[in-house]
């Protein structure tokens, strides 16, 4: 008789963004003549920069002929895009790393869930409410003990570690996905100095990190003194570059972390040998191309059009008078829209035709904010918050 994972009955019937996007659809299908602006789902919107496509475009025409074929790579990624990032975390961090690393994937998020194969299932994880999805469901379909720590206005959605807190493994963002507030160097000093205080590790999510502007703000957890002891980095190049639809992304795992006598590193090496093929070659030509001269030139620039997008929805939610945070080194604002965050989603949708996403989505400590993207048109944005701020106007 075959036995199912139970642990899978525990999670929400529905992921928060697949719900989100059935609202819309059937909002659209019923209202054809009312397009919905969509500020919701954390997708980019402006196309590859020309560097990147062209790179991409090269290889893949080389792979029709016997010079630029390629078939299985290394499942840890190839040598050229390695050296590539560690070149760019020496420049914008000041953070030396060895190329073994770095290990290149199809994603952060891949990255996030399949990292928990590393541990036991005994061990308590500890999870900033509010979350994103991933964190929780990932433990939540072992079986895991989770404790969630409280994000809150007081605390500014960043968490801090404090006495009496016990657990085993840490999940941080920064920037976060959903709240948009970026740690700074002392917050982080506090996590990495108590989780080697504790023997934790720190599981840090650094996807957003290309939208760090304010240079006393750190763009890796490594840029702090100690993190190599006790701490793991996510990146993707979806937001950085534009590839949320060719899938690339990289996780770091300092040699310096020994649990138990072994070596992190080399049990994440053994693990992606054994379950991961690697990334497309194409792929990681074109990722290669992101960290050259020109292309982080243009993604800096693309960058740069989503961040005056934050902008705007910042200077109108400033004039109204309503409490957010994020927008300024991050694509996300959150914001507090003081009623059930679904309804919220709701009336946006039905009166205005503007998507966001619910805050209560991503746990408890979200009920009352709500998600605005920055991912869209400068056109679509003025127009939304014209929309928002006429709509609350009248309320």
């Amino acid at each position: 008789m075959v036995k199912l994972n139970e642990n899978y009955f525990n999670l929400k019937e529905s992921y928060l963004f697949s719900t989100t996007a059935r609202k819309i659809r059937e909002y659209a299908a019923a209202n054809p003549l009312k397009p919905v602006i969509r500020m919701g789902i954390g997708d980019v919107t402006i196309p590859l920069s020309k560097t990147v496509a062209d790179a991409i475009a090269r290889a893949g025409a080389g792979m029709a002929t016997k010079e630029g074929f390629h078939g299985y790579g290394d499942e840890q990624g190839e040598g050229f895009l390695q050296e590539a990032i560690r070149a760019y975390y020496l420049s914008n961090a000041g953070v030396e790393l060895n190329k073994n690393e770095i290990f290149v994937s199809d994603g952060a998020k891949s990255d996030v869930a399949n990292f928990t194969d590393l541990f036991s299932n005994d061990n308590v994880i500890v999870i900033p409410d509010p979350v994103y999805p991933v964190y929780l469901d990932s433990n939540m379909m072992l079986g895991r003990k989770i404790t969630l720590i409280d994000g809150n206005e007081e605390n500014g959605f960043l968490p801090l570690p404090y006495e009496g807190l016990e657990g085993d493994i840490v999940y941080l963002c920064s920037p976060n996905n959903p709240t948009g507030a970026v740690y700074d160097r002392e917050g982080l000093e506090k996590w990495v100095d108590f989780a080697n205080e504790k023997g934790m590790l720190i599981l840090f999510d650094a996807a957003y990190e290309a939208f760090v502007s304010d240079s006393s703000l750190p763009h890796s957890i490594f840029e702090i003194e100690g993190a190599k002891k006790c701490a793991v980095e996510f990146c993707s190049l979806s937001k950085t570059a534009g590839f949320t639809g060719t899938r690339c992304g990289y996780t770091v795992v300092p040699e310096d972390i020994v649990i138990g006598g072994r070596s992190l590193n080399k049990m994440w090496l053994r693990r992606q040998t054994t379950k991961y093929n690697g990334t497309s070659y194409v792929i990681q030509k074109g990722a290669e191309a992101v960290f050259s001269p020109e292309g982080m030139a243009e993604c800096r620039k693309n960058i740069a059009y989503y961040k005056e997008n934050a902008r705007i929805m910042a200077d109108t939610l400033t004039k109204m008078g309503i409490w957010f945070t994020g927008g300024v080194n991050s694509p996300y604002i959150w914001l507090k829209c003081g009623m059930d965050s679904w309804e919220f989603f709701d009336m946006l949708l039905n009166e205005i035709q503007v998507a966001g996403t619910p805050g209560s989505g991503f746990g408890k400590c979200g009920e009352g904010y709500f998600r605005l993207t920055a991912f869209n048109t400068h056109e679509n944005t003025r127009e939304a918050m014209s929309r928002f701020e006429k709509l609350l106007a009248g309320k």
